[in-house]
């Protein structure tokens, strides 16, 4: 999967990332059924983005970007203080005043929400993601709840029992639906989606939050049945449901069930997108057996 050429053509995480792995030919856990019935079997999607304020956006930097300190507030210990040897995230200036830059819409990240903030560093391959991200103004620096820098050329998992920027350990921007790809050629990656409750966790994930009983893991996979007939869609919405019997959802974090994240894009129109998306029910989709690789 590759980002858009503003963030340089990076390539996110090897091909066969468990984000781009193709699973149309995974066993389906014996637990499947129940689990979406515990979901509930006419639960309708729906995409957890559009234009502003819906969406997580995310920022391209070049290796001369300022590397700044994150004061973490939450799950310190599960953070990384920056990559390797280095201390800081690079964070443009920008994003103190421009509400584009971090998911809520809110300049320097406001107080409320998840306030995820994505942040790519084109020139050395690297993903940095920052959750409940803020600027404190009293206090001149930048805080959040949890913080992980990934290697995009690695397929690495966070410590065993490690957050990251998401609930599941896992990284955000790569589980995105991305305006450029929908419009475009062929979706090579699952998506992110999230549930109401969940119950540990099972790889690719390494982080638990939750333990209610039938609920799925974080790091669970859903797919979308062969069987789904997608020719009546317009190509756009065709191209991201095919994903979804390709390559799937991976369960990412607690929320509202069957919620599809995607980027903060001007450009998506959502008197399409939740029309397509609602006439698909959790029913429409099975779970893959737990841990597959």
């Amino acid at each position: 999967m590759l980002l858009n050429d503003a963030l340089g053509g990076r390539l996110l995480f090897p091909g066969d990332s468990w984000w781009n792995t193709d699973i149309s030919d995974a066993p389906i856990d014996s637990g499947s059924a129940a689990y979406i019935g515990f979901i509930g079997s006419t639960r309708r999607l729906h995409p957890d983005f559009g234009p502003p304020p819906y969406g997580i956006p995310y920022v391209g930097v070049g290796r001369d970007q300022a590397r700044l300190p994150i004061t973490f507030v939450n799950y310190g210990s599960e953070s990384d203080k920056g990559f390797g040897s280095e201390t800081g995230y690079p964070i443009p200036d920008d994003v103190k005043i421009n509400g584009n830059m971090i998911e809520g819409d809110t300049p320097g990240g406001g107080s409320s929400g998840d306030r995820h903030l994505l942040v790519v560093d084109r020139d050395r391959s690297l993903l940095c993601e920052l959750y409940a991200t803020r600027w404190n103004a009293g206090a001149g620096r930048w805080e959040a709840g949890s913080g992980a820098v990934f290697d995009l050329a690695s397929n690495a998992r966070r410590p065993e029992g490690w957050t990251s920027a998401d609930a599941a350990g896992l990284a955000v921007l790569p589980g995105l639906v991305k305006y450029d790809e929908a419009v475009s050629g062929e979706i090579r990656h699952a998506f992110r989606v999230t549930v109401r409750s969940t119950n540990g966790y099972v790889w690719p994930a390494s982080h638990r939050a939750g333990s209610t009983g039938g609920a799925l893991p974080m790091g669970a996979r859903l797919r979308l049945k062969a069987s789904k007939d997608l020719s009546g869609y317009p190509p756009m919405i065709r191209r991201i449901l095919r994903a979804m019997q390709v390559y799937g959802l991976i369960v990412a974090d607690n929320g509202s069930d069957m919620y599809i994240s995607g980027t903060m894009d001007f450009r998506w129109n959502n008197n399409e997108l939740n029309p397509a998306f609602g006439a698909l029910k959790a029913s429409d989709f099975e779970v893959i057996q737990l841990g597959w690789r």
